[in-house]
């Protein structure tokens, strides 16, 4: 494919700068150094599309800056990623600028949100994203530059910069990048592009916003309801203790090894979502002010479908989870290794951030 004109501005750094000075002092990057986005690494991330490069994707919250093609494989390049990612990337943006995903309020919540980006379907494999040992971890171009890819697009294009509009309190690591591909190879059970909808040969993106991961170490659970209970166990403590129902949509990211002791007792991924939002409750007593400490309940008592408008007595149960649907599964990690994790998300409804998918196309 030719160049095509990029309508991008130029900025030039003298011949005796340090470019990778010339772009902290710039505030560009994400707090590490980037790759100068030179107009022939632009031009080379461009010719592995064929989408027009003034194509507009979307707008990116909480700014809401045009997200066009030739922007995002500007900061597809500064990133790291190779061109053979870029179809993939644009999908990603795609799902960053979707109104539902709702970026503008995972930029500026103090709560620490950030998008997981989750890829399925054959591009895994094309362009070697990790599904498997490490999966949330460092160590592979791949997640690590494709999750990078989307937070310099939230400061570049989204204009979420830290001490500025981004106000997380506390913040995490994954805020650098946050990939992870489903290890659909070793699951029992249909990934989650074909829970969705989609085809199994389809590849996909789907972004989750969530916080920081909470690994759950189980290696002696052997029978599917004594594993289903530790993990729900373990993720009830999301947000807080106390918070029943949680406000928000929860991402399990179970083990090959687990997987296979809930596959062995026959459960499919609907039985154990549904065993989690059945059995991961607590009565009313337990939650109220003072009770192993904290305010107990508060606001978390929100309306909950079914539920009568009578007050609650000390043995009414309240789940953990809102609704199964809030209850997301995936497969990934190593195949040696009893470790599972859960990432807690954004509050949900009409202000919080919906999941996400878009389908990766050329």
């Amino acid at each position: 494919m030719a160049d095509t004109e990029l309508l991008s501005k130029r900025i030039y750094a003298a011949a005796e700068e340090d470019p990778f000075e010339f772009f902290y002092e710039r505030g560009v990057t994400d707090g590490l150094p980037v790759v100068p986005p030179t107009e022939a690494r632009v031009q080379r991330m461009l010719a592995a599309t064929n989408r027009d490069p003034q194509e507009v994707l979307g707008t990116i919250g909480p700014n809401y800056g045009r997200a066009t093609v030739e922007k995002v494989a500007i900061n597809a390049v500064m990133a790291g990623c190779h061109p053979s990612y870029f179809p993939t990337v644009i999908a990603v943006a795609e799902a960053l600028s979707d109104e539902k995903f709702n970026a503008h309020a995972l930029n500026v919540t103090t709560f620490s949100a950030t998008p997981l980006t989750i890829i399925n379907g054959p591009v895994r494999r094309e362009i070697g994203v990790n599904c498997g040992h490490n999966a949330l971890g460092h160590g592979f171009r791949a997640n690590a530059t494709i999750g990078r890819t989307v937070r310099l697009c939230i400061i570049n294009i989204g204009g979420a910069k830290p001490h500025f509009i981004t106000k997380a309190t506390m913040g995490h690591p994954a805020q650098y990048t946050f990939c992870v591909g489903e290890n659909e190879e070793e699951s029992p059970w249909e990934p989650l592009h074909v829970d969705l909808g989609f085809r199994p040969d389809q590849s996909t993106v789907t972004l989750f916003g969530g916080h920081s991961p909470l690994q759950i170490n189980d290696h002696a659970s052997r029978t599917a309801e004594q594993l289903a209970l530790s993990i729900g166990w373990t993720m009830a403590n999301v947000w807080n203790h106390k918070n029943f129902p949680v406000f928000s949509d929860t991402m399990l990211i179970v083990c090959p090894e687990h997987a296979k002791t809930f596959a062995q007792d026959g459960w499919s991924k609907s039985d154990l979502r549904q065993f989690l939002f059945e059995k991961i409750r607590k009565p009313f007593r337990e939650l109220k002010p003072g009770v192993n400490g904290g305010e107990g309940a508060g606001v978390s008592m929100i309306p909950l479908p079914n539920r009568s408008n009578e007050p609650p007595t000390d043995e009414t149960l309240f789940p953990k989870f809102p609704a199964l649907e809030s209850i997301m599964i995936i497969v990934a990690g190593g195949t040696a290794g009893r470790f599972s994790a859960v990432v807690p998300g954004l509050a949900r409804g009409d202000y919080g951030s919906k999941v996400t998918t878009k389908e990766v196309r050329q």
